[in-house]
């Protein structure tokens, strides 16, 4: 088995096709939207290939080291960034071929109109060990 990420932008990938912002959706339409999704996690919990998803905020902040005994620098949020996380999933599976199929049917979750979004997901494996450095 191997995990992967599957990540939900905000923006930066490729528009999807039924491309209404989320704050444009009726009540019912979102209602329907994380019902699929808790669907979704809930058979693959089933079949042991889900790990763990979340859905995130666009609020954040960027932060970094910035030497010894200083407290830590932060800046944004940066809403306006192409590479905004709205959420992922890991799943734990026997094959690259299953992530991508796995996350062309989370892309079909319904959005305005109770239609497929038809989102594009960004599939990423996890390193099954650190990277080897070759001199």
């Amino acid at each position: 088995m191997a995990k992967y990420l599957l990540l939900k932008h905000y923006r930066g990938a490729p528009a999807p096709v039924n491309d209404v912002p989320m704050d444009q959706w009726t009540p019912e339409e979102v209602s329907a939207h994380v019902q699929y999704m808790n669907d979704f996690a809930a058979r693959l919990e089933k079949s042991g290939e889900f790990v763990d998803g979340q859905a995130l905020a666009p609020e954040g902040a960027w932060v970094r080291y910035d030497g010894e005994g200083r407290p830590p620098v932060t800046d944004g949020p940066f809403a306006e960034t192409k590479d905004l996380i709205a959420g992922w999933m890991i799943i734990d599976v026997d094959s690259y071929e299953r992530a991508v199929e796995l996350a062309g049917e989370l892309s079909a979750a319904p959005g305005a109109g109770g239609k497929p979004i038809h989102e594009w997901l960004e599939v990423r494996p996890f390193l099954a060990c650190p990277p080897t450095i070759t001199e």
